[in-house]
């Protein structure tokens, strides 16, 4: 604000002082025409040989015509008939058509005065006439204009100021309360909004702007709250069996039956394995997914003005061409109680072979655990989409939580009680995972069982 208003005191500062140079050149040019157009006047009256003497002029103005001897031959009534206007270096020096600046009491005048010299008559005796005229007026006109810029300049300066303030106060004080707003949310004494002003102006668009983003903040870290407390329950669990485990071996060495004992710890430490496994796996992918998102705003890094690839997978990934129905048969043949129905031609995709083969083995893991007799998988085309198709023969899933265990570290309460060693975060993974590949993935009911669909762009 400060910086505003020193700026504004000299663009006024400037404005003033240019204003007086201009009016001084002005009036100073008006009368060097007019003493210009006399002289010439008188011309016009000596080369038709009709001037009178004295010369006639307005009141204010002295005419003197001077011949080559320098004596005066013809005045205007308020001049001296004697001696010239000007003295004669002066009178020899000045060009024809210029004029000089004398001391105005020389001829009478108050102040200075302007003197124009014009040459008329034949060249072989020419004459000078010499306009003089008060340049007082000017100057006192110069001086008036100087004295009151002087006086009114501090008020305007003053009156200015005080209305820049009010403007800025007014139009800074949404830009405050923001900055108020800010400042309670980090200590902590309000929720994570700022106040947004009833104008629809740049401040409200930044105010929401800022509201959107503290809501997705608070989102992302009530998540990542969410996410750590389950890790720790999950963590906890085997490693509470395994302490309580080695703490009665400890205490009874001599009835402990250690080959149990090892098996016991060896199948705890195998899902303590696969939970870290799987939230490293989880953690990678919502670093691939920000930085997705990264690319998507930076118009300089997507290779495609996207930031995706031709098919609308994010695009820097390891994804290559494979047979689909190829890969869910390698990855179905690690389980003897799956049925897998072979296709009966190839299906090509482009993916990422290690994605999708964690995407039917986490499938196949969940319906085996869940089946009563038997899992079926299959591979098959739907238009521009390829569908991976696992079902099994168990209690299945109410409709109601279909979409619910796809989130992280849910496990419905029938499947707590008889899942063994299941961690939650399977089906969150293959939702992760083919989202990356730009499909999707729902339950179905098989009647009876579960039916999980994958669908994937070609």
């Amino acid at each position: 604000m400060l910086v505003a208003a020193a700026g504004l005191t000299m663009g006024l500062a400037a404005g003033g002082i240019l204003l007086v140079v201009v009016l001084g050149y002005a009036q100073t040019r008006s009368v060097h025409s007019e003493s210009m157009d006399t002289a010439q006047g008188v011309a016009r009256l000596i080369e038709q040989e009709a001037l009178p003497n004295p010369i006639p002029v307005t009141p204010g103005v002295q005419v003197q015509v001077i011949d080559s001897q320098d004596r005066v031959t013809a005045v205007s009534t308020t001049a001296d008939r004697l001696v010239p206007i000007l003295y004669a270096e002066e009178l020899r020096d000045l060009p024809d058509g210029r004029s000089v600046v004398i001391p105005g009491n020389r001829i009478g005048f108050d102040g200075q005065a302007r003197v124009v010299k014009v040459t008329a008559g034949p060249p072989t005796d020419p004459l000078r006439i010499l306009v003089a005229r008060s340049t007082n007026e000017i100057t006192q006109s110069v001086h008036l204009l100087r004295i009151t810029l002087l006086i009114l300049f501090p008020l305007l300066v003053a009156l200015l100021a005080a209305g820049l303030w009010r403007a800025l106060g007014a139009a800074l004080r949404p830009v405050d309360a923001l900055r108020a707003g800010a400042e309670e949310i980090t200590g902590g004494t309000r929720e994570g909004r700022l106040p947004v002003p009833d104008s629809r102006d740049e401040i409200f668009r930044l105010a929401v702007t800022l509201n959107g983003m503290l809501h997705r903040l608070d989102a992302a870290r009530a998540r990542q709250r969410a996410f750590v407390a389950d890790a720790a329950h999950e963590l906890r669990s085997p490693l509470t069996n395994m302490r309580t485990e080695l703490e009665v071996a400890q205490r009874l060495p001599d009835d402990t039956d250690w080959p149990g004992l090892a098996d016991d710890l060896l199948a705890d430490v195998q899902r303590l394995s696969r939970l870290v496994d799987d939230l490293l796996l989880l953690a990678r992918q919502d670093e691939n997914a920000r930085q997705d998102e990264n690319a998507r705003q930076d118009e300089n890094t997507r290779p495609d003005g996207n930031g995706r690839d031709g098919n609308g997978r994010p695009a820097g990934r390891r994804f290559e061409q494979i047979d689909l129905g190829q890969l869910v048969g390698e990855t179905a043949q690690r389980y003897p109680d799956v049925t897998y129905r072979d296709p009966d031609a190839p299906m090509p995709l482009l993916a990422e072979p290690d994605a999708l083969a964690r995407v039917v083995a986490n499938l196949l893991d969940n319906a085996v655990r869940h089946r009563r007799s038997q899992v079926v998988a299959s591979v098959a085309e739907d238009g521009p989409h390829l569908l991976i198709t696992v079902t099994d023969d168990g209690p299945g899933i109410p409709e109601a939580d279909r979409e619910r265990v796809f989130q992280r570290f849910t496990r419905l309460d029938d499947a707590r009680a008889r899942d063994a060693g299941g961690s939650g975060l399977g089906l969150a993974i293959v939702h992760e995972l083919v989202r990356k590949h730009g499909g999707t993935v729902t339950l179905g009911d098989a009647q009876p069982g579960l039916k999980a669909v994958v669908r994937l762009p070609r």
